[in-house]
């Protein structure tokens, strides 16, 4: 399956193992096991999931080689700074078992109703990632949740720019604003719960649309996703919706149909908004 280029020209995966809530190494590492067989090679974790030392143990126990899979991970808003995002990173890297990240994310913009300094929090805190980038700690450097005022602000002091964004992006919450701008500016967009909460998948059009293509609703999501151009993490801890997951290369979507899955109103997701999604930090 063909990658994504980014800025710097690292190929991100398309499809990708969300570790969200998954926790217990044993289903860590069968799923790392069977996703390998599958195809997977992206894997996708972060400080807050507290499950990098599994994975990493998971990793090893399934005789991994680091070269195959691309790690991405992300720092949590406990740790914004220049010194204690590399300090994060460090720790997220012994806790992996690994030398290096494929990607590292800031998790949460800090929000202009939480921090009256957010603009100066999310530059320093981008000041350590590229400090991180330029050490060879970490092969890409992206944010998540940023929506276009965070990232137009981020952008005026950043040296270099954040090559991935990833978003809350489903059926019903499209974030057309967020990916035009990404878009233009030379940002991969990845979509973070790509499934939404899983309510969507009861969605009508979803439905017709899959019954058409004999395919799962899960399946037009990722699909549509990917036709946009957009990186997907589906977190399942079910190998067999694991397999569902990444069976998405053979078939294409109609521009009727592609139309239908956009007219579709909003239908559940986690729906967090970044200016409130930093609460905890």
């Amino acid at each position: 399956m063909e990658g994504i280029k980014l800025s710097n020209g690292v190929i991100l995966p398309p499809v990708g193992m969300g570790t969200w809530q998954i926790s217990d190494r044993e289903v860590l590492a069968r799923l790392i096991g069977t996703g390998r067989t599958q195809g997977y090679s992206l894997i996708d974790t972060a400080a807050a999931y507290s499950n990098e030392r599994q994975i990493g143990r998971a990793l090893a126990e399934t005789g991994t080689i680091r070269g195959e899979i691309f790690l991405s991970d992300k720092v949590w808003n406990t740790c914004r700074g220049y010194e204690k995002t590399k300090e994060a990173c460090k720790a997220s890297l012994k806790k992996l078992k690994t030398d290096y990240l494929d990607l590292y994310l800031i998790h949460w913009p800090a929000s202009s109703r939480q921090h009256p300094d957010w603009r100066e929090l999310n530059t320093d805190t981008w000041r350590g990632m590229e400090s991180l980038y330029r050490e060879g700690l970490v092969r890409a450097v992206g944010v998540c949740n940023f929506q276009v005022m965070h990232l137009e602000e981020l952008l005026k002091t950043a040296e270099i720019a954040p090559m991935v964004n990833q978003i809350e992006f489903h059926p019903g919450m499209l974030q057309e604003d967020v990916v035009s701008f990404c878009r233009q500016k030379g940002i991969c967009v990845q979509a973070s719960s790509p499934l939404g909460n899983g309510r969507i998948l009861g969605n009508e059009v979803l439905a017709e649309i899959a019954g058409e293509k004999h395919r799962t609703p899960a399946q037009i999501c990722l699909r549509y996703a990917l036709e946009e151009g957009i990186s997907v993490i589906p977190k399942t801890a079910d190998v067999r919706r694991l397999a569902e997951n990444i069976d998405i290369f053979d078939f294409s979507l109609t521009e009727e149909e592609r139309r239908r899955i956009e007219a579709i109103p909003y239908c559940g997701g986690l729906g967090i908004d970044p200016e409130e999604g930093d609460r905890n930090g």
